[in-house]
């Protein structure tokens, strides 16, 4: 149940602004922020309210994963769509609380096995399962000859699991039709390809515009948003000229994309997703590929243009969020805060900078009445509570270890990426009076908790 707590003693990152507030306290009534700034500033709060000293730790808002797989199963890129559905919905339940326990309270979803994020959605929301609020998407749509059209002709019927073919605008409306009457909010569209696929590869537009108008037309008609597979330029420049709300990779970018872009940088986002380059490069081997490969597949030249790409987006205003590809065995969820690592040591961003993509953009995406993404009065008490300082070093998110606590609603959270999480207590933040190290500490804390 959600509390009246008053945190003090901590530094705080609101993320309204790239500062962060030493001496900061934050007021949670239920499921949203009361008061949130310098403690000395804060005023009179009333004595029932529970006081919690958090002896210095950092607060920040939720972060959002805009680009997620939560019903992968860590399982190899090939294999997407070969688990069991009843497999990956278990699977999927656990893999939205290590989500939510790695400091994602927020996710926006990019493609859905079987229909499976809807369910978590509704089960999330009834308080059934742990996990973050979730935009859900239903299947894949892609054309035949598509990188959603997995399997060669004599191996059909192809598996329903993870795409829908669609050809021709009306097919594509009734695709559209058929997510909405199955209860997502998100079309997931592809409309290039990828390195590995032999026939749509990025760059080889895989839909045309009138096809693609359909589909985002209808999608707005019935109040879903709309993502997109866009690797190359031409595609980006689809995604945008018919509408679409996020748009997935823009790997590829030449001016008049990038003018286009920065021209509707207040109606949509981008995420370039770079976790699976990266990481596909770090582990082809492992995969069956030799560097080599991997290298004539165009992935280092795709991380290199990229890195062009997003500081490009940055400097028109165009706001890039985290977040990509988490869920396989490459890239295995819980580990989707090494992108705010990516976004400084490839992009160029400060700490700083890669949080606010993180909190208040990602945020902003999700809801665009403005109620996530910064510690605001008024505003949903989504937050993490960090045992060190990510503005300092920004791998300390990955680090599950130093997650002191994850709130959702004003719900807080602890340990939930350990084999038996449990519910948190405001008491289970009180600072320890062991002498003890940090993971000693925390280890003495929650045992004292429960």
């Amino acid at each position: 149940m959600s509390e009246s707590v008053l945190f003090t003693n901590a530094k705080l990152f609101t993320g309204v602004n790239d500062e962060a507030i030493d001496g900061g306290a934050i007021w949670v009534d239920g499921k949203y922020v009361r008061k949130a700034g310098r403690e000395a500033d804060m005023g009179p709060i009333p004595d029932h309210v529970k006081r919690v000293d958090l002896g210095g730790q950092f607060v920040m808002p939720g972060m959002t994963e805009s680009h997620a797989h939560i019903s992968y199963t860590n399982n190899g890129p090939g294999e997407l769509d070969k688990t069991p559905v009843e497999q990956a919905m278990v699977w999927s339940i656990d893999n939205a609380r290590v989500v939510l326990g790695s400091g994602f309270t927020s996710a926006i979803s990019f493609g859905s096995v079987h229909r499976i994020d809807v369910y978590l959605r509704d089960a999330i929301e009834k308080g059934f399962i742990v996990g973050p609020r979730l935009c859900a998407s239903g299947r894949d749509i892609g054309a035949t000859s598509s990188n959603a059209d997995l399997h060669p002709d004599y191996a059909k019927p192809q598996m329903e699991g993870l795409g829908m073919l669609a050809d021709g605008p009306w097919a594509v409306r009734k695709a559209v039709r058929t997510l909405r009457k199955n209860g997502a909010n998100v079309v997931k569209l592809f409309l290039d390809g990828e390195g590995l696929s032999k026939h749509a590869p990025p760059g080889e537009l895989t839909y045309t515009d009138e096809e693609v108008e359909a589909a985002i037309s209808e999608a707005h008609s019935r109040n879903m948003r709309v993502a997109t597979h866009s690797r190359s330029a031409a595609a980006v420049k689809q995604a945008v000229r018919f509408g679409a709300d996020f748009i997935g990779h823009a790997n590829y970018l030449d001016e008049e994309a990038v003018d286009m872009l920065r021209r509707a940088r207040d109606r949509l986002f981008v995420g370039p997703a770079i976790a699976w380059e990266i990481q596909f490069l770090a582990n082809c081997e492992s995969m069956g590929f030799t560097r080599q490969d991997a290298r004539d597949k165009g992935y280092e030249r795709e991380v290199e243009a990229t890195v062009d790409a997003v500081k490009r987006l940055k400097a028109a205003g165009v706001r890039v969020l985290i977040g990509g590809d988490y869920g396989l065995n490459i890239t295995p969820h819980g580990t989707n805060a090494k992108d705010i690592e990516y976004f400084v040591d490839l992009f160029g961003m400060s700490p700083a900078e890669a949080l606010l993509c993180a909190t208040r953009d990602g945020g902003m995406a999700v809801d665009p009445s403005g109620m996530l993404g910064t510690l605001e009065d008024g505003k949903y008490a989504d937050l993490v509570i960090v045992d060190g300082d990510p503005l300092a070093d920004v791998r300390v998110l990955q680090d599950h270890s130093r997650i002191t606590a994850v709130m959702k609603d004003g719900q807080l959270y602890h340990g939930l990426t350990r084999t038996q999480p449990y519910h948190a207590s405001a008491d289970d933040l009180m600072p320890p009076r062991s002498t003890a190290p940090a993971g000693a500490k925390l280890a003495e804390k929650v045992l004292t908790a429960v």
